[in-house]
């Protein structure tokens, strides 16, 4: 799955953005200036001054269609002679490509002053990113005085006049989201949220620092959400079949290790759910927005892989859905539907071992079952592994869409994992057993993701039927020592995973342990 990532200067990124959308960009005028002035350029109150913008790269939002503008609300701030704090008396109203802002206090001491503009939640030089920002429209940046934009600049005097002009310079920075699908069952689907988790913070209250230049502080918050969707043509989010729907984030610079989780929903049958891309470790300098771009596609898992334990060929082999078989003769790919063709004594190459001895290398012989993890690493997997349930991650099987598994930690990461001995410290292969425990609700956080593998809830077949399709179950390599009916398998829900024998004949997955 392609995962692409450039990055812009606001200064640049006028010409980049016609690249992007391939558009002629061009400049409002001055005449959305909405401050009246005398013919000779003087304030008509003498008691502000004035601080001027006019530089379309010093704009607190961009359009589509490449225009950058002042937002309505829109405020600066500037210390006046007497150490006193003052914010602009006026705002624009609306959008405006040029404004002047009016600020009460007497600046006759110096030729220069410093600006600070900290966005519509922040004040003076205090700065707020925004752990949730929303989004009305596809590709705009409206949202962005809300969400934490900020920045500095040095105004200068205009010789013999009490003016000062300005060129605002950004101190966060800017993702841009533009992901993709040529998956047609996605294309119907919207773009509801961005979800961007960080191994540190990216969200909080910071301070713009003359000093440094830079925004300085340290916050606790390392998640950031954007809400995509307004009304009319955006009610249920960004159409993922549109040739550009962008979602913009503002987050705090620094490096960061970043893990996206793309929510997508099919307003058809209701079903919502998340596409996750980690990207690796990467600089987000300040006043330079990010293109990340990303082919959203789900995992597909195959129905080949149920067997009974053991079975020299898997549940359905000579039946498979792909198929496509009248009636109901083939491979059930729905909740208890069901088929008789199933191995139902050891005549059919598809039933299960009925071998069995009373030693710890009483064990799978035949492919894939003799690969699986023996039932004492089972056990250390699901105690051990910090198994964490993902209600909403998205994927397919066997031509439809459906949620829900489990991250574990891979088994280089279980301190302690051993093979030859239980989490209780007794041989399972032999003495026999059974346990179950709790599972956290809590993601990997984006640091730690690497160190964990996935396995979806696939649901198992028993007696023809395909049942449970939401929870997860995987069998072992491991029969249980004492008879040639059950072998050991490994379950979970949303609650609780455990491992336990069962009888042999049941269709389970032959997973893909790490």
């Amino acid at each position: 799955m392609k995962k692409t990532m450039k990055l812009h200067s606001f200064a640049s990124r006028l010409k980049s953005l016609a690249l992007a959308f391939g558009i002629t960009l061009a400049f409002a005028s001055c005449a959305n200036e909405e401050i009246s002035q005398n013919p000779n350029g003087k304030d008509y109150d003498a008691n502000l001054t004035t601080f001027a913008t006019g530089d379309p790269t010093t704009r607190t939002s961009m359009e589509s269609d490449g225009k950058f503008f002042w937002e309505a609300g829109d405020k600066i701030y500037v210390k006046d002679d007497n150490g006193t704090w003052n914010a602009s008396s006026n705002s624009p109203t609306g959008k405006t490509a040029y404004f002047k802002f009016k600020v009460p206090g007497t600046y006759t001491a110096h030729m220069s002053y410093e600006v600070y503009y900290p966005g519509k939640n922040g004040n003076q030089d205090q700065v707020t990113i925004a752990a949730n920002q929303s989004q009305a429209k596809p590709n705009s940046t409206a949202h962005f005085g809300a969400s934490g934009d900020c920045g500095m600049a040095t105004a200068t005097r205009i010789a013999s006049e009490r003016n000062f002009n300005f060129t605002l310079d950004h101190k966060a920075a800017y993702l841009l989201f533009l992901p993709r699908t040529s998956n047609t069952a996605l294309q119907g689907c919207y773009l509801t949220k961005v979800e961007v988790n960080s191994d540190n913070d990216i969200t909080s209250t910071y301070t713009l620092d003359p000093t440094t230049g830079e925004l300085t502080g340290t916050g606790t918050g390392k998640q950031i959400i954007v809400s995509t969707g307004g009304s009319g043509t955006y009610a249920n989010g960004f159409p993922l079949s549109a040739a550009t729907s962008g979602a913009y984030v503002v987050i705090k610079p620094g490096t960061h290790i970043l893990r996206i989780r793309y929510w997508v929903k099919d307003v058809a049958t209701g079903i919502e759910g998340t596409i996750t891309k980690t990207l690796p470790s990467a600089t987000y300098d300040q006043n330079k927005y990010y293109n990340i771009t990303a082919n959203l596609d789900v995992r597909d898992y195959d129905g080949d892989h149920y067997y009974m334990w053991d079975a020299q060929q898997q549940y359905w082999y000579g039946y498979e859905w792909t198929k496509h078989l009248s009636g109901n003769t083939g491979q059930p790919t729905l909740n208890y539907s069901s088929s008789s063709n199933y191995a139902q004594n050891n005549t059919d190459s598809r039933y299960y071992n009925e071998a069995f001895t009373y030693r710890a290398d009483n064990k799978a012989t035949h492919s894939p079952c003799a690969t699986l993890p023996n039932v004492n690493e089972m056990t250390w997997y699901a105690a051990k592994g910090e198994p964490r349930w993902d209600a909403d991650e998205l994927w397919t099987t066997m031509g439809h869409l459906y949620k829900g598994g489990m991250w574990f930690k891979k088994k280089a990461n279980i301190s302690g994992f051993d093979a030859n001995k239980a989490v209780d410290g007794n041989d399972w292969r032999t003495n026999g057993g059974g346990s179950s425990w709790s599972v956290s609700q809590t993601l990997p956080d984006a640091a730690d993701a690497n160190n964990y593998f996935y396995l979806p809830a696939l649901g198992y077949y028993n007696s023809g039927q395909l049942r449970y399709v939401g929870r997860g179950g995987y069998w072992s390599s491991s029969a249980i020592p004492w008879n040639s009916g059950n072998a050991y398998y490994l379950y979970f829900n949303s609650g609780i995973v455990g491992v336990s024998d069962i009888s042999r004949n049941v269709g389970f997955r032959a997973g893909a342990f790490q």
